[in-house]
Order: C-alpha cells, then structure tokens, then sequence
C-alpha cells in the first residue's frame, strides 16, 4: 500500500492525518462497521480483507455472516443503519436526505457522530479508489484468512501471490 504512493509521499503522510483524525474521533468498532460497508460497495479487497480482520481479531465480530447478510447477522440496529448511511455515501450521496439522517438520530447518533459515519465513508472512496486505480493487490498474508472470510472479502482484485 505504501508503495502505491512512493511518487506522492506527501499525500499519504495527509492520508494518514486525515484517517487518524476521523478514526480517533470516533468509536472503533463503528467506524470498522462503516469502512467495511463503504469497501464492500467499492468492491475493494484490499479495504474489506484489511478492515474486516479488524472486525474480527479487535472485536469478536462475525464478520464472514456480516459481509454475507448483515440483516441476519447478530448486528444492533444502529450498525445496520450505520452501515446503510456508508453504503448510500458511496453509491449516491446526494440522494441523502435529511429524513435518512433522522432515522439514525433516532437511533440515538447525535449529528457529530452521523458526520464522522460520513467522513468515514467519504474517505474510504478515496483511498479505495487510488490503490484500485494504481493495481495494489491485498497483501499476499492476507491469503492465510480462513476461506470462509476469503469468500466474502475478496470483492474485487485478487490477493497478491507472494
């Protein structure tokens, strides 16, 4: 991954700025809930296997079930939720609307933290846009994922070989 920006050092030091401020500013697991729905509708492997590891090692998470049906999957209604928001900021972000916003208010979100579901979002399109755009595959480890995982996360480029 740091390869894909040796000609632009600059921009993954700010890269690294910006994701440490969204990331910090919120809960973990809900951001790894976000960027997992976010790299998922970007079909990018290298994001879904990296973030949905996370999910699992940090959190106990199912995230195989998670990525599979997230509706089944033992997930509070304010994940699904959040996870809907990350999506739909991905697809089509100016179809958001305040009614949308809402619900997760009722939820119990407070707008600060709806925002940083959208920055995560946000950011997620940029970073896996560029490692796409620059052909960065998964990193070979990632293969050792047990293949139950492999199925559901490998949404886009394949893993590297070595």
């Amino acid at each position: 991954m740091e390869r894909a920006f040796e000609h632009r050092p600059e921009v993954f030091t700010a890269w690294q700025q910006l994701i440490g401020a969204i990331r910090d500013g919120m809960d973990l697991r809900r951001y790894e809930l976000a960027t997992l729905a976010a790299a998922r509708r970007l079909r990018s492997s290298y994001c879904c296997l990296m973030h949905g590891k996370v999910l699992r090692d940090r959190f106990g998470e199912p995230v195989a079930e998670i990525a599979r049906d997230r509706r089944t999957a033992p997930l509070e209604p304010v994940d699904l939720a959040v996870m809907d928001l990350a999506e739909r900021v991905v697809d089509d972000a100016t179809s958001i609307e305040d009614a949308d916003l809402q619900k997760l208010r009722d939820l119990g979100l407070s707008d600060d933290e709806i925002m940083d579901v959208v920055l995560a979002a946000s950011v997620r399109c940029f970073f896996s846009k560029t490692l796409d755009a620059l052909g960065v595959l998964p990193d070979a480890s990632l293969a050792e994922l047990e293949p139950e995982l492999l199925e559901v996360l490998v949404v886009g480029r394949p893993i590297a070989s070595d």
